[in-house]
């Protein structure tokens, strides 16, 4: 197969392979995603025609509608922007931290075959550590909280499960007085520490599921495994900006294609040994698409979990009590990440709305004719 696309979607990746989805995809799940990205905002989705509010354009636009899969890189804007501005209510009026838990190479070939048990002791393990830490009299004393966004990808697509925590900087007591951290800046809880407790839990983990053979579990206590603190946020701002980078991201964005041509694909990666400095990567266009496959999520699995005081049973009955010894968080208009609005594109200042919809058999003809007529006296013009 061979084509001249530059600068392309990964739609169009998609699309110039469609035959072969079956043999990329390791399953009927991953094939039915691989389809539906491809049919993103085109005529098979079927879509709506919407009128601009301005009285001096009045404008009608045919648009078709989002896959809405959460692995498309062309649906994440408005479903990121709506999960942020729900979860700013949510904020606490402290400093927190921000933890990544990953996961060696050792298990990536389970992580081909069990991915949703692996992923949710993941999950489980990384909480349990940060819980138990934390309710160490020495340490904090205190109940914490946990909110937790999985990434499975590295730079160059390869499989790279990690956890992207974000941890407040204090808890509850057992009493119900919030107890702050006194680490100064620094990390609640000694990281080798948590590193240690983190591989031995982990383990004790995928034997009671029986998915460890002795001499990969020898394997696995060999390495050392690897908890990443990161420097903590100062304030609700940072939380915020840091959730709208994680929470939506997908292995790769549109943005990152910069050349699909000759069945190759270029895509731009940083290179962290060179302090993040970008870089060109270059794949063959189907193992391109294999390696993207490798981090769709099974169905139904949640990649973004709250616990402890970050959940929502929990803010449901504490939250008042906590935000009335801390104070409430008071996010400012200019910090506040609007909703995406759906501008007109013609005049760029009212906003469409939608007055019909239509399936895949395209607009009905008596819309069809009015958008027509419009274009013709907009060329006249």
């Amino acid at each position: 197969m061979s084509n001249r696309y530059s600068a392309c979607q990964l739609a169009d990746i998609i699309r110039a392979f469609h035959t072969d989805i079956p043999t990329i995809a390791s399953n009927t799940w991953k094939a039915r995603t691989l389809y539906a990205l491809m049919r993103c905002r085109t005529a098979e989705m079927g879509g709506h025609i919407d009128r601009c509010d301005n009285p001096d354009c009045n404008k009608l636009h045919i648009s078709y509608n989002s896959c809405r899969n959460r692995h498309c890189p062309r649906c994440q804007g408005h479903l990121r922007e709506r999960w942020i501005q729900d979860r700013e209510k949510d904020l606490l009026n402290t400093t927190y931290f921000h933890v990544v838990f990953t996961l060696p190479d050792t298990l990536n070939e389970l992580a081909l075959i069990k991915p949703d048990v692996l992923y949710h002791l993941l999950f489980q393990t990384a909480w349990s550590v940060l819980r138990d830490f934390a309710a160490n009299p020495k340490l904090l004393g205190a109940r914490t909280g946990m909110v937790s966004v999985l990434h499975t990808w590295g730079q160059n697509l390869s499989l790279h499960p990690h956890l992207h925590c974000i941890v407040p900087a204090g808890g509850l007591t057992p009493s119900g007085k919030w107890k702050a951290s006194l680490s100064k800046g620094r990390f609640l809880f000694p990281v080798k520490k948590m590193s240690t407790v983190f591989r031995a839990r982990m383990v004790q983990a995928l034997r009671e599921k029986k998915l460890l053979d002795p001499k990969t579990a020898k394997q696995l206590f060999s390495k050392k495994w690897v908890i990443y603190c990161k420097k903590p946020f100062f304030g609700p701002k940072q939380v915020i900006e840091y959730l709208g980078r994680y929470s939506h991201k997908i292995a790769i964005s549109n943005q990152r294609i910069k050349k699909f041509q000759n069945n190759k694909v270029d895509f731009t990666v940083k290179n962290y040994r060179k302090q993040g400095k970008k870089e060109t990567y270059t794949l063959k266009a189907d193992e391109f698409l294999r390696r993207f496959t490798l981090h769709i999520l099974p169905k139904g699995f949640t990649r973004i979990r709250h616990y402890g005081i970050l959940a929502s049973a929990f803010k449901a009955t504490h939250k008042v009590n906590i935000d009335c010894q801390i104070g409430q968080v008071i996010i400012e208009v200019g910090e506040k990440p609007a909703l995406l609005l759906k501008k007109c594109p013609y005049c760029k200042n009212g906003e469409l709305h939608t007055v019909a919809c239509f399936d895949q058999r395209g607009p009905p003809p008596s819309w069809f004719n009015k958008i027509s007529k419009q274009n013709n006296k907009r060329q006249v013009a």
